[in-house]
């Protein structure tokens, strides 16, 4: 074995120290890599069904993308961006008022970022001091809890349990959790619970926010991906944009994965503070991604024709699963189907939802992402590669086919 480098001890503690790089443990991720990978191999001929995929499977509109490079070739748009261009946060503005009636000064409470995951990072750099605590729900998405931790903070995670409608328990916190948190991360339509938000939820929220003095992040990157009524903010309730901000992302509701650009709105003081971090960790997108961007913005059939695909898409799943015993119900937003695993596949018993969709790759090439933070879990995407609505229903013969001859018991 390599002898370790000469700067082996001055990695921070924060990922590991002189330990950075010895660990064995494999992300969950790498694991369904891996069992892709042998069943691909095992069953050469088999078509790998993947659910597991957590992205938009088609590209940006053609209109966004003839915008882009309109854009591309305009000198102005060379040269760095910094906390960004009046143009996208025009349309940022323009898009809250016209899809959710919210008010917002594009000048002051609207400010871009590089695809919401870095916001995630930036804004616990704005409030979490050594000691303080960032209150996140579990499963959820874990960059504000990763930099809460490498800033010496606390994670305290809310699990999202079904009894609960998937709403994290804040009344059942310690009081000093209470005393010692200043944020409050959400994420809704939830990710990949795919529960919405009510506006008596918000309430609470806020209510809570003010009683504790706890900034609330609302990640709202499958806001537009809702089923049960029309998309909801957090800053359409009243008092929202008093006690913290809602990020938004071009990604899902618009096919730009991969563009890397979203914004943060609300509270101006929060923004601002915000974007001061931000100003010193990037300079902003590129100006014609910007451009493009609010067009995309500015154009409300895109949303709508993405919502119906998955919402049509969803609804197929659920019946599918439903023929091999799943309890699948519609989610209220997302392109994710969360559904109980498995206890067993006629004599093989599952410890958890992990064995379980190790199980089903390895044995019938069908991928899910297992999630065990508040139970046993699957989680199916919906963002399969499909030309039309002849191989989406072929695709979900196939899967129940092989899924029914497993015996699966719940």
């Amino acid at each position: 074995m390599a002898a370790d480098p000469w700067f082996q001890t001055l990695f921070a503690d924060r990922i590991g120290g002189a330990n950075y790089g010895k660990g064995t443990e494999i992300y969950k991720f790498e694991k369904i890599k891996r069992a892709k990978r042998k069943a691909l191999a095992d069953y050469p001929n088999r078509q790998l069904l993947d659910f597991g995929i957590g992205e938009n499977d088609n590209m940006a509109a053609p209109q966004v993308r003839d915008e882009m490079k309109r854009q591309i070739d305009r000198v102005e748009n060379r040269g760095y961006a910094d906390n960004g261009i009046a143009a996208y946060k025009e349309a940022a503005a323009e898009f809250l008022k016209r899809q959710f009636g919210v008010t917002v000064d594009p000048v002051t409470e609207v400010c871009h970022c590089i695809g919401s995951k870095p916001a995630y990072a930036m804004l616990p750099a704005v409030f979490i001091n050594p000691g303080d605590v960032t209150l996140m729900t579990a499963p959820g998405y874990p960059v504000a809890g990763t930099w809460t931790k490498y800033l010496g903070g606390e994670v305290v995670r809310l699990p999202l349990l079904k009894e609960n409608g998937f709403f994290p328990d804040l009344d059942g916190l310690p009081a000093d959790v209470k005393k010692r948190a200043k944020l409050l991360v959400l994420n809704y339509p939830n990710s990949p619970t795919g529960a919405v938000a009510t506006a008596d939820f918000y309430k609470r929220v806020i209510e809570f926010a003010h009683k504790h003095q706890i900034v609330i992040v609302q990640d709202a990157a499958h806001i537009l991906l809702s089923y049960q009524g029309e998309p909801y903010s957090f800053l359409q309730v009243d008092g929202a944009k008093e006690v913290g901000v809602e990020v938004h992302s071009m990604s899902k509701g618009f096919d730009m994965i991969g563009w890397r650009l979203g914004f943060v709105a609300g509270h101006p003081k929060i923004v601002q503070a915000y974007a001061d971090v931000k100003d010193n960790s990037d300079s902003g997108q590129f100006m014609a991604t910007q451009h493009a961007a609010a067009a995309a913005l500015r154009d409300a059939s895109i949303p709508t024709a993405i919502r119906a695909k998955y919402k049509r898409r969803l609804e197929k799943l659920v019946a599918a699963l439903r023929q091999v015993g799943f309890e699948a119900t519609m989610p209220g937003g997302t392109y994710f189907l969360y559904v109980k695993a498995p206890t067993a596949a006629g004599e093989r018993r599952f410890a958890n939802a992990e064995e379980a969709s190790q199980y089903l790759i390895t044995e019938q090439s069908v991928c899910c992402v297992p999630w065990d933070d508040a139970g046993p879990f699957l989680r199916f995407s919906v963002t399969y590669t499909a030309k039309n609505e002849a191989e989406e229903d072929a695709l979900m013969a196939e899967t129940v086919a092989r899924l029914k001859g497993m015996k699966l018991a719940f």
